[in-house]
């Protein structure tokens, strides 16, 4: 195989996010459902005979040493291949979002050179190296809609109702490590059950980062209440500064739906939205694109 095109990285949203506690090593221990959306970066690799690594932004410019590379390396290394390869990437999932972009960039990553250096390795050794990269990597490895405890590492599949979302992300970014570090985050939810979250999908729990990203970034509060003006409720994802809304069953509404739902002058997409904000209606995925890619 030489090469493999239109790879879709698709992002995922928080449908909550709690913080149960902190470990003796600082990291965070989380619940959390993280549902799949169609909002994708598309990658593209092109395998090479020498042992090179590069990649190559299609759109907007990425870190100089970004995940995706980070993640090539990685495989090459505990592999031992000789193949290098080229990565071409169309950029669309914003980053600093908390839509998990680099992350899944990364799982499709690792997914499509197991392939295309016909390594054949099965899910679960990709799963390990996964979590080192990163603890959203693992969940874009594994394929399905989670309920996800621990730091991210802990997955269990879940079936969730076929949803539309509307999605918007702010010019302004968040950073995680402050987001953490606030003096204002609660780190004491009490831990629930996945028939806790069973019993009311949409409207269970809150984001416990959600406060604290306000109180950084005055712009997610202003997202929140561009959402909750046109559908009634609106929540954080991850660690922001990315916000959602539940836009319905079945397939994403019209334009026209959703300017009807407005109480301000203020909608979705570029026609309404703030200079440089963005925004999008997604559909829920039941899986991921390359949840067939390996065993």
């Amino acid at each position: 195989m030489k090469a493999i095109y239109d790879v879709p990285a698709p992002a995922k949203l928080n449908l909550f996010l709690h913080v149960v506690g902190r470990r003796n090593d600082g990291y965070h221990l989380l619940q959390s459902v993280f549902a799949l959306i169609d909002w994708c970066d598309t990658l593209h690799f092109e395998r090479r005979d020498d042992d090179r690594l590069s990649r190559h932004d299609l759109g907007a410019a990425l870190p100089q040493d970004d995940l995706c590379l980070r993640a090539a390396r990685l495989l090459k290394s505990e592999s031992g291949t000789a193949a290098g390869v080229d990565i071409s990437i169309e950029k669309q999932v914003p980053w600093g979002a908390g839509l998990g972009g680099g992350s899944s960039d990364a799982a499709t990553t690792l997914i499509a050179l197991n392939r295309l250096w016909n390594l054949n390795w099965p899910r679960e050794r990709l799963l390990s190296l996964g979590l080192s990269l990163g603890a959203d990597v693992p969940f874009f490895i594994g394929g399905n809609n989670a309920w996800v405890e621990g730091v991210g590492e802990k997955l269990t599949p879940i079936e969730l109702a076929p949803r539309s979302w509307a999605v918007v992300k702010p010019e302004a970014t968040v950073s995680t490590a402050a987001i953490f570090a606030s003096p204002q985050l609660a780190r004491n939810t009490a831990a629930a059950t996945l028939s806790d979250f069973a019993a009311d999908p949409l409207g269970f729990g809150r984001n416990d980062l959600q406060e604290s990203a306000k109180a950084h970034c005055s712009e997610v509060g202003e997202a929140l209440a561009l959402l909750r003006g046109l559908f009634g409720a609106s929540r954080m994802s991850g660690s922001g500064s990315a916000v959602f809304a539940d836009a319905g069953s079945g397939d994403a509404p019209s334009v026209e739906t959703i300017e009807a739902k407005a109480t301000a002058p203020v909608g979705l997409k570029a026609l309404t939205l703030p200079p440089s904000w963005v925004g999008r209606l997604c559909r829920g995925l039941a899986r991921h694109p390359l949840v067939d890619w390996s065993d």
